[in-house]
C-alpha cells in the first residue's frame, strides 16, 4: 500500500455535541466489509468518526486506492445515522 488507512491529524473523536461523519465500506453487492488496515474508528463505529463532511472527504480522497486494494468497492457517507450519499464507486475515482 502507498499510504495508511489510519486517519490523518485531523481525524479525531468530535467534541460533544459535533456531528459524527463517517464512511461506510462496501463490497459490489453493497455488503458492509471491513477492510484489513482500517480499525473501528476508522470505519466509523462508537470509537469513533470524523468532526465534519469536509475531513470525512478529504480522508477518502487520500485513501480510496488503498481501500480498492483492500477489497473495498464502493463507500457510503453518513452524518451519524443518516445517509448523507453513496453509495459511491471507487473505480475510477481518479
Amino acid at each position: 500500500m502507498t499510504s495508511s488507512l489510519e486517519p490523518s491529524s485531523t481525524f479525531g473523536s468530535p467534541d460533544s455535541g459535533a456531528r459524527v461523519w463517517r464512511w461506510r465500506f462496501e463490497d459490489s453487492s453493497g455488503a458492509e466489509v471491513t477492510p484489513e488496515g482500517a480499525g473501528e474508528e476508522v470505519v466509523g463505529g462508537a470509537a469513533g468518526g470524523f468532526p465534519s463532511q469536509s475531513d470525512a472527504e478529504s480522508w477518502i480522497g487520500e485513501v480510496w486506492r488503498d481501500l480498492l486494494e483492500e477489497g473495498v468497492d464502493q463507500v457510503t457517507l453518513f452524518e451519524a445515522d443518516r445517509q448523507v450519499y453513496g453509495p459511491m464507486s471507487l473505480h475510477g475515482a481518479g
